[in-house]
């Protein structure tokens, strides 16, 4: 779309262009589109999810509006044309396939340990969906002209984990650095932590992670990116600029610790302001943002190349548009119907604020006793939101006292811990695949990995049980693993509650530190194969499903 600053002309344009493309054809194209996502639900919960509940990653949210613009830019300089490609219909197919195929079982990339990629990565899945949409109505000719907007579907993620452990973290500690070196430059003496800044016994700062500017880098970043491409900067100054505008936004931080720091030494003689510390953090912080964006923008209009008006809009066309358009409905349409029953249920309970009151739901009942262990206590792990994740129970063993614990999660469906250590930036010690059999004689797979958090060495062995059966698996190689679950033929074509894996994890826990680690696993695994020994892991499951276990993923 041309810049301009006469505010006549560009309602003209704007009016141009909405009317070339509001006709009955292409609106109903975009709104089976749009409705076809539920499809795709996990991966938009889980989406939805990450921007809502973690600041750093909000910024996501904006991606995919930001996508569609300027894939509709592209559409109307293809003439808004409809000659679409079958091909379309089958990645649209493989993606839906894929997201139930992924709602039924684990597939776990291992690169490191402290690198793990659920697979397919949600931003791919959401990449694949529309390109097939974009490939089946507008055919090669749109894709191509729309490419730089699909790519973009693939930062749905903005700030993927690999960054935040190997950028982010190094940037949290710099960030303190600073903000304290330029403290004690002022002659203030602070206490010797080195992420908390007590002016006070009792009035400071603490360099949190979101105090690094990796929120104002990634929006710097993501701005230049998209800029470049309007644009239509050339590849070399296009990557200077989106690099200079993430250091810019970093650099910017900076400014805006020492300008928090100076507001703090005001604060000690005007207690007045001593309350309302973080309010005056965020008008710096948005000020100093403003500025930097209008830097920023300034830059590239000055180095962007001149936009030439788009030519008139070609007549659209649209052979086989009908039935593109009606197979891609009933495709979609099948890949609904597993997700709209517990899609109505998430927006209606997020929508009354239920999902806040949930938290003392029990969904499921442990045993008093299995085998030699008798239940001691039982416990929620629950998200801010309420929902309960884990449900944990106790066992202690009435012979040796060991205890072990285990957990059920009534709500995520197939899910490895693993991802979760990843995120928190635990390393195992040990990862493979246990054999445990249990009191019936099956013999369970299970995933198993060994930590060590310098208080304790502590197991966790995970499985995915469905009515068929239980079974979870680790295959590593020197320098990449695989975890995963073999889903069962049943789930395969509808997701009720009662054939949705169930996650099962079993934790054991010493705290002799004098243990090698491999003298510890030798123990846990030892007290996991007594402990599964004396219970029937299909029985449990069946227990704790119960009757009233509700239909699909909530």
């Amino acid at each position: 779309m041309p810049l301009t600053n006469d505010a006549e002309n560009f309602t003209t344009y704007l009016r141009r262009e909405l009317s070339g493309f509001f006709t009955f054809k292409t609106t109903l194209a975009v709104c089976v589109c749009v409705a076809g996502a539920l499809s795709i639900f996990p991966t938009l919960d889980v989406l939805w999810a990450m921007w809502m509940y973690d600041p750093v990653k909000s910024l996501g949210m904006f991606i995919p509006l930001v996508s569609l613009g300027l894939t509709l830019a592209a559409w109307r300089r293809t003439g808004w044309t409809l000659d679409g490609s079958w091909w379309g219909l089958g990645v649209v197919a493989l993606t839906v396939a894929a997201v139930h195929l992924r709602s039924q079982a684990v597939l776990l990339l291992v690169l490191s340990p402290s690198i793990s990629i659920f697979l397919p990565p949600h931003g791919l899945v959401l990449f694949a969906y529309v390109s097939g949409v974009v490939l089946l109505m507008g055919g090669t000719r749109l894709y191509r002209a729309a490419l730089f907007p699909l790519l973009l579907l693939l930062c749905v993620d903005p700030v993927p984990h690999l960054f935040n452990v190997y950028i982010d973290l190094p940037l949290q500690r710099m960030a303190a650095h600073v903000a304290r070196g330029f403290a004690m430059a002022m002659g203030q003496k602070l206490t010797p932590d080195q992420l908390r800044l007590m002016f006070t016994p009792d009035f400071g700062m603490f360099i949190a992670p979101g105090c690094n500017g990796i929120r104002g880098a990634a929006t710097m970043g993501y701005i230049a990116l998209v800029a470049g491409y309007v644009y239509r900067f050339r590849l070399r100054l296009w990557a200077a600029v989106v690099a200079a505008a993430v250091l810019l936004g970093y650099a910017f931080n900076f400014v805006r610790l020492c300008v928090l720091v100076l507001y703090y030494l005001v604060a000690l003689r005007i207690p007045w302001l001593q309350d309302r510390a973080t309010g005056g953090d965020y008008v710096i912080g948005a000020c100093l943002f403003t500025l930097a964006a209008s830097a920023l923008i300034l830059t590239i209009r000055k180095y962007g190349r001149p936009k030439e008006a788009y030519p008139a809009p070609l007549e659209t066309t649209g052979r086989g548009y009908w039935p593109k358009l009606a197979t891609l409905a009933v495709v979609v349409s099948v890949g609904s119907i597993a997700y709209a029953g517990p899609a109505a249920v998430m927006i209606a309970r997020r929508m009354s604020g239920a999902e806040q009151r949930q938290a003392a739901v029990v969904r499921g009942e442990f045993p008093k006793e299995l085998g030699g262990y008798r239940l001691e206590r039982t416990w929620a792990e629950q998200l801010s939101t309420g929902t309960i994740v884990y449900e944990w129970a106790e066992y202690v063993s009435a012979e040796s006292g060991v205890r072990i614990q285990l957990g059920v999660s009534p709500v995520l469906g197939a899910h490895d811990t693993t991802l979760c250590h990843v995120a928190r930036g635990e390393e195992a010690v040990w990862q493979g695949t246990l054999k445990l059999r249990s009191a019936d004689g099956a013999e369970e797979s299970f995933s198993a990995s060994q930590y060590n958090d310098s208080v304790s060495q502590y197991m966790e062995a995970g499985t995915q049980c469905t009515p068929a059966g239980c079974g979870e698996y680790t295959v590593l190689h020197k320098n990449f693993g695989i975890i995963f679950s073999r889903p069962n033929a049943g789930t395969l074509i509808a997701q009720p509650g009662e054939m949705k894996p169930l996650p099962v994890l079993l934790r054991a826990e010493t705290t002799d530190m004098g243990l090698t680690a491999g003298a510890a696993r030798e123990r846990l695994v030892g007290e996991l194969r007594a402990f599964t020994g004396g219970m029937s892991l299909a029985r449990l499951v069946a227990e704790y499903r119960g009757p009233s276990a509700e239909a699909g993923r909530p």
